[in-house]
């Protein structure tokens, strides 16, 4: 395994981030694909023997099961000083007013759910969802700086929203003295590359660091466009991603198979090997429902991309639609 820095921090990461919405109650929450408790500890245990340090999940996974699932096992498997800890607010987590977004009273009662849920005084990276169009960008950003100054968390993030919007987060840090933002977890892989507009350039100028989610496109960039699997079959919002440009996609899909034979890997390494070879980024959030997935992670990460290779995987490319928030 190798490791990073994220963004313009001191905080190091391992190159590959096991993305943990995987693992969770499949009788909570929407994902009935998910891995129960006895089946998701395997993953987590084998990500930690193999370097990884790096682990994210959210309070809306299986409706918190996904946090109590992840902070047992690395009670059990891990020395918390050792991992870092990453988790999100802005879901629905109950009916009524004040369930979700990222108003100062849902910050700070979901804050707390979430540790208490992962068993831990603190978690290392905790990020907003997504943006909350109701409520004062001001209120947000204060409200976050106030949990890590109460020692709740270390570092602040975001996932997907619009650059213009995360840029109004950054400004309105910098311009209180807030605690800053250090790194965006966004929509991105060769078969979605909207982010290279200006997402990237943002990130790039601020020194944000990038933590990929969907690094795979839901697994359409590791098999042929007609295979389904029983989590694609039941993913709505994945179908909501690219279902619509299976077609334009098959030449991208065609040239990471067509690598993947000529160096005898499987095509993941490949896919993941690219995007870990893109400016700024990090650490690609991999979800993983088979140890075999693990395995293509950790091994992309050694995986050298020639120049004539990345030119073949990236020229076949065309806009897409903006799509994931």
């Amino acid at each position: 395994m190798k490791y990073a820095r994220l963004g313009h921090t001191g905080l190091e990461v391992s190159r590959i981030c096991l993305g943990c919405m995987t693992y969770g109650d499949p009788n909570r929450g929407n994902h009935t694909w998910t891995l129960p408790e006895d089946e998701s500890r395997p993953f987590i245990r084998k990500a930690l023997e193999s370097g990884a340090n790096f682990f994210d999940t959210a309070n809306v996974y299986s409706d918190g099961s996904s946090e109590e699932i992840v902070g047992r096992a690395l009670r059990d498997f891990a020395n918390r000083d050792e991992v870092v800890l990453a988790t999100k607010v802005h879901g629905r987590m109950h009916e009524g007013p004040n369930g979700a977004g990222l108003s100062r009273k849902a910050i700070f009662a979901q804050i707390d759910h979430s540790l208490r849920r992962l068993g831990t005084d603190y978690v290392d990276l905790y990020q907003i969802h997504r943006f909350d169009p109701h409520t004062p960008i001001e209120e947000t950003v204060e409200a976050l700086h106030d949990v890590v100054k109460a020692g709740k968390a270390r570092y602040l993030g975001a996932s997907s929203m619009w650059a213009w919007q995360f840029a109004k987060y950054l400004h309105t840090a910098e311009r209180h003295g807030w605690t800053k933002f250090v790194s965006m977890q966004n929509h991105y892989n060769l078969l979605n590359r909207e982010e290279e507009r200006e997402m990237l350039p943002l990130c790039l100028d601020a020194g944000i660091g990038v933590i990929p989610w969907s690094p795979l496109a839901r697994g359409r960039l590791t098999r042929d466009p007609e295979v389904t699997t029983a989590r694609s079959a039941n993913d709505r919002f994945g179908r909501s991603l690219y279902d619509a440009t299976e077609e334009a996609d098959r030449a991208v899909i065609d040239a990471v198979a067509r690598i993947a034979a000529e160096r005898g890997v499987p095509r993941a390494q490949i896919a993941l090997a690219w995007l870990l070879h893109r400016p700024g980024v990090t650490a690609p959030i991999v979800g993983a429902s088979k140890l075999s997935h693990l395995h293509d992670a950790v091994a992309a990460v050694e995986i050298d991309l020639t120049a004539e290779e990345l030119e073949t995987l990236g020229k076949p490319y065309v806009p897409h639609p903006v799509v994931g928030f």
